[in-house]
């Protein structure tokens, strides 16, 4: 039986789908083994709720979520199938697991979910559930988020989390030289990350260099700790993304991913 993997992936700014640097044909070629996925779970910070909410739609639209980009940008879409069976199957999931989650029928994809999504399943072709963030979620609940969306990968969801490895908005430099604190930052996620060492993950604000420069809000490095929580015992896999605009780290995971990503 395929087991789907485990993925957390920096979506950056929105100009992501239109700038694809490093991540991008990385993330095309890890989608191509996510063909034999029945469907994708999206956690994003873009969406965040009181309680959790689960995308019940079954033709989501493509939210643009974001303002003073590039035109180009609010003519994309991503018009993957939603899943009506897949959405109540989640939040039942979640409200066994102790969670409060209810289906929203009329919610779209919003960027944190299609931008990423455009690079790892470009033809739009794997039916797509977005879960929410819960306002008042920590590093511990999301963790249990992600642990609580586990099971579905033995049904052959991918759950994917999508954030950004560094997100400081105050400090993107459209030139000059990348962040000494963005790369000190990253590099220490990777080797927690590499070794599972899961209770620094935890306690990253706490011990990580420059942590709180690198999220003066921790609500983009959360969707790492959904994906943790969902990879089990399961092998993490770094992706490496670079940094763009000087500050925003673009390094991504994938843990139950057979061989180099």
């Amino acid at each position: 039986m395929y087991r789907a993997p485990a993925i957390f992936v920096s979506h950056g700014a929105p100009t992501f789908a239109l700038e694809p640097g490093l991540l991008g044909s990385r993330l095309t070629a890890l989608g191509e083994r996510l063909a034999a996925a029945t469907a994708i779970v999206v956690v994003s910070p873009h969406w965040q709720t009181c309680g959790i909410r689960v995308t019940g739609a079954a033709w989501p639209p493509t939210i643009h979520d974001f303002g003073g980009f590039p035109p180009p940008l609010y003519s994309l879409t991503y018009p993957a199938p939603g899943s009506a069976s897949l959405a109540a199957e989640t939040a039942s999931l979640l409200i066994d697991g102790g969670l409060v989650a209810t289906v929203d029928s009329e919610r779209g994809y919003d960027h944190g979910a299609w931008v990423p999504l455009r690079y790892l399943r470009p033809e739009a072709d794997t039916p797509v559930i977005q879960v929410s963030m819960p306002h008042n979620l920590d590093t511990a609940g999301a963790l249990r988020l992600g642990k609580t969306l586990a099971p579905l990968r033995d049904r052959g969801v991918a759950v994917v989390g999508s954030g950004s490895l560094t997100h400081n908005l105050y400090e993107v430099r459209r030139g000059g030289e990348t962040a000494v604190y963005a790369k000190e930052f990253a590099a220490w996620s990777r080797k927690a990350v590499l070794a599972g060492d899961v209770q620094a993950l935890l306690d990253y604000r706490q011990v990580a260099p420059s942590a709180l420069r690198a999220h003066p809000t921790e609500e983009h490095y959360l969707p790492l700790l959904v994906a943790l929580g969902a990879a089990g015992g399961d092998t993490a896999v770094a992706i490496d993304g670079g940094i763009t605009y000087g500050v925003l780290s673009m390094d991504s995971y994938a843990w139950g991913v057979p061989g180099p990503a």
